[in-house]
């Protein structure tokens, strides 16, 4: 099976890009920059270079796969100006819907609701948060959320709230709020590690699952 992994340099992306050559997937990886590119995947992975606002790059790296997986975040600076995930998601779906790729996993905030989910004290609070302290995140990633749960694929989005450089556990909590217990910290490793199980799982097709430790 053919996956291609945007945002496949970043802390989770990287992680995702590993535990996908493990489990045998072939990878196209999509960067923004080579030099990040880890030497470590040597000629395991295609690599397609880019920015998120190039479509022409985009479908290059979309042609011939059957997943796409982002591991997309929005950009922390408080300096940064513009929504351009939002643009380059766009690019993302309308690139899978001319190559006829139907599945989409990626990863979102719970401040965007699973549909089946009521707001919860958690949810209020995280989203509360992000308004407030990093507005044009926040709305680049519902942004992002919105497009692709309207985008009529085969979606998963992949909540957390705090990712934390620890050691893969294997254990994790997953489900919803306001029905299941889910904490807030989580380990990079444990994201990637269950973003690359939902390859080919179709439990949480259409959903929005949340995970913590």
């Amino acid at each position: 099976m053919n996956v291609t992994v945007f945002g496949a340099t970043g802390a989770i992306g990287s992680l995702t890009v590993d535990e996908l050559l493990d489990r045998g997937y072939t990878v196209t990886a999509y960067a923004r920059n080579r030099a990040k590119v880890p030497t470590r995947w040597g000629e395991k992975v295609r690599v397609v270079i880019g920015e998120m606002s190039d479509a022409a790059a985009i479908d290059n790296a979309i042609a011939g796969a059957d997943v796409v997986v982002s591991a997309l975040g929005p950009s922390m600076d408080r300096k940064a100006t513009g929504l351009p995930l939002v643009e380059g998601t766009r690019h993302i779906l309308d690139a899978m819907k001319r190559h006829g790729v139907a599945r989409y996993i990626g990863h979102g905030t719970p401040s965007i609701l699973d549909p089946r989910e009521k707001p919860t004290w958690q949810t209020r609070l995280i989203g509360f948060m992000g308004r407030h302290g990093l507005p044009r995140a926040y709305k680049e990633l519902l942004g992002m959320s919105e497009l692709i749960m309207n985008s009529g694929a085969n979606w998963t989005i992949i909540r957390f709230t705090a990712p934390m450089n620890t050691p893969k556990t294997g254990k994790l909590r997953v489900g919803f709020y306001g029905t299941d217990r889910i904490g807030f910290a989580v380990s990079r490793a444990d994201i990637a590690a269950f973003t690359a199980v939902q390859v080919d799982d179709d439990t949480y097709i259409n959903a929005a699952p949340a995970i913590s430790h």
